[in-house]
């Protein structure tokens, strides 16, 4: 029984791991192009994005092209059914530009602006009120960061 338990959770994993791996092949350039124009490092949107939308696999990054779980208006009650608090994007382009325009109204950003640390932005970030959990949410997306060799 716990070797069935091992080889499902190394699966699963590996599963993990190649989603990621996809999903940074699928979104690096865009992320490239946006830490150009707002000095953002590209591991910092790369590893927010993976690990708010599942590498690409959740609900809100399918059904509202929100990579990011910013909170926002939707059509989704009115499409589906669908109660969301989640902001709803015509593309994923456009999630990927409102996460860094709303990183570049917080307090810290003209003071990192061009730094390429990703550990001091995830956790300027997290001070900041991104999520509800600040020391895990911090742990997990460096954590992704480092995983996804970002």
């Amino acid at each position: 029984m716990r070797r069935i338990f091992l080889a499902a959770a190394l699966l699963c994993f590996a599963a993990s791991a190649f989603s990621q791996t996809a999903y940074v092949k699928k979104y690096k350039h865009l992320a490239l192009e946006l830490s150009g124009e707002y000095g953002i490092p590209a591991s910092v949107i790369l590893g927010i994005a993976i690990h708010e939308s599942g590498a690409g696999s959740s609900r809100n990054a399918k059904l509202l092209n929100n990579h990011f779980g910013i909170v926002g208006k939707n059509k989704l009650l009115k499409e589906k059914g669908i109660r969301s608090a989640y902001k709803q994007y015509d593309d994923v382009k456009d999630s990927y530009k409102d996460f860094c325009n709303v990183i570049r109204r917080k307090r810290f950003y003209e003071t990192l602006r061009g730094e390429s640390d990703y550990r001091k932005w995830v956790d300027a970030i997290s001070k900041a009120g991104y999520s509800v959990i600040p020391e895990t949410w911090k742990h997990r997306v460096l954590e992704t960061i480092r995983r996804s060799e970002l």
